[in-house]
């Protein structure tokens, strides 16, 4: 069983790609209700030497705030006599994302036996500097993630322990500084807004939006539920037809990217 969070489609195809090839399944932890769960049931349909793994993109070098909440949700050891693994999906490189979600496995009772990151287009585009990949390299990361993913499930099947990761320069600086502020900071729905002059009504930003985070119906532009709940996937923006939406005046002129639209 594979647990993954995605925003714009990168890990949901990892994620899948890797269950097809270890003949498990994938499940979207947004489209579960934890609470209502039957661990018990769930742990029984487990064949007896089947992984337990954890996908999600990385945010700000850190896991998403989503994943994090997930893992804290579950009962306590609840797979700890099983091989876990975590895999994340990342523009360029993890930092010590990986780290901090090993040290919450731990506090639930498991261990993380390995972790690998995928590389795939970049889809964060409120920073100045940040856009999404020009098409050839987009195209390139995707070529190159159908073989290392292909290697990454190989390595879980032979229960490789350790790490395969591309954490980047001064990794703790990028992880407990930089991505700290960030995800504190950054990650929210504030500067959410709709171009009147070009939205269409589709509604498809509520529709693709993980967390339920906007309200919309055909007679009114969206709005975002200001609730602390978004988690910064960029989904809504990405998915728009009309690049209608924009977070703050820095993305009108960014790139738009979700796997799917153009492979």
């Amino acid at each position: 069983m594979i647990y993954y969070f995605s925003g714009t489609g990168n890990t949901r195809w990892v994620a899948t790609r890797i269950a097809y090839m270890l003949n498990c399944k994938a499940a979207d932890i947004c489209q579960m209700d934890v609470e209502a769960l039957d661990f018990k049931a769930l742990t029984a349909s487990l064949t007896a030497d089947e992984p337990i793994g954890f996908a999600f993109p990385i945010h700000g070098w850190q896991p998403p705030r989503i994943m994090r909440q997930f893992v804290s949700s579950l009962p306590h050891s609840i797979f700890a006599d099983r091989y876990v693994f975590a895999v994340c999906s990342c523009g360029d490189d993890t930092g010590m994302a990986l780290d901090i979600l090993g040290d919450e496995l731990k506090s639930r009772g498991m261990h993380l036996s390995f972790s690998a990151s995928v590389q795939m287009p970049n889809t964060y585009v409120c920073l100045p500097f940040m856009d999404t990949d020009p098409n050839e390299l987009e195209k390139r990361k995707i070529e190159n993630a159908k073989m290392r993913v292909s290697d990454i499930a190989e390595r879980i099947r032979r229960r490789d322990k350790g790490e395969d990761l591309v954490k980047g320069t001064a990794p703790w600086l990028l992880t407990h500084v930089i991505g700290e502020y960030f995800n504190r900071r950054m990650v929210n729905d504030r500067k959410f807004r709709v171009d009147s002059d070009v939205c269409i009504h589709c509604g498809m930003c509520a529709k693709v939006c993980p967390v339920g985070n906007i309200q919309y119906d055909s007679s009114s532009l969206p709005q975002w539920k200001h609730d602390a709940t978004c988690t910064g996937c960029m989904a809504c923006y990405h998915h728009c037809p009309r690049h209608a939406i924009l977070f703050g005046s820095i993305t009108r002129k960014k790139g738009q990217y979700f796997f799917g639209a153009k492979k």
